[in-house]
């Protein structure tokens, strides 16, 4: 079952590998998957892009640029005001979680994904649904 069947999913990253096997499993699931490297030029890509269901981003992208400011740079074109916007991360998910909930994140995955679980978060957040997984160390 193509869970992401035509989902358009831009995904900011600057990990090649996570990239990567985002992009895999993302487009095996049906997904149309963009991505942006770096996180400086995110908002242009992004604005770009024909359509957008859901922006997966790292928190900690390259050049200490922050996954936080980059959230809100997305968040300031009404355009994707209502994009849900999930983090995906390597931070410490105790520190990272409660931090995505204030700013209005629509959940966080613990890096390393779990690439049989990533797909099924990913349709739950677009079906309206909140997830936050800190992975085997779950917290919630």
């Amino acid at each position: 079952m193509l869970l992401l069947k035509n989902k358009s999913i831009f995904i900011a990253e600057d990990n090649l590998q996570n990239r990567v096997i985002f992009q895999m499993v993302l487009i095996r699931h049906g997904a149309l998957v963009e991505f942006e490297r770096w996180g400086q030029d995110t908002l242009s890509r992004l604005s770009r892009s024909m359509s957008c269901d859901l922006i997966i981003l790292d928190l900690m992208l390259a050049d200490n640029l922050s996954g936080f400011d980059v959230f809100h740079q997305i968040r300031a074109v009404p355009r994707f005001a209502e994009v849900p916007i999930v983090a995906v991360s390597a931070m410490d998910p105790s520190i990272a979680m409660p931090k995505a909930r204030i700013q209005g994140f629509a959940g966080f995955i613990a890096k390393p994904i779990d690439t049989y679980l990533f797909p099924q978060q990913l349709a739950k957040i677009l079906e309206g649904e909140q997830v936050w997984y800190a992975g085997m160390r779950s917290l919630t």
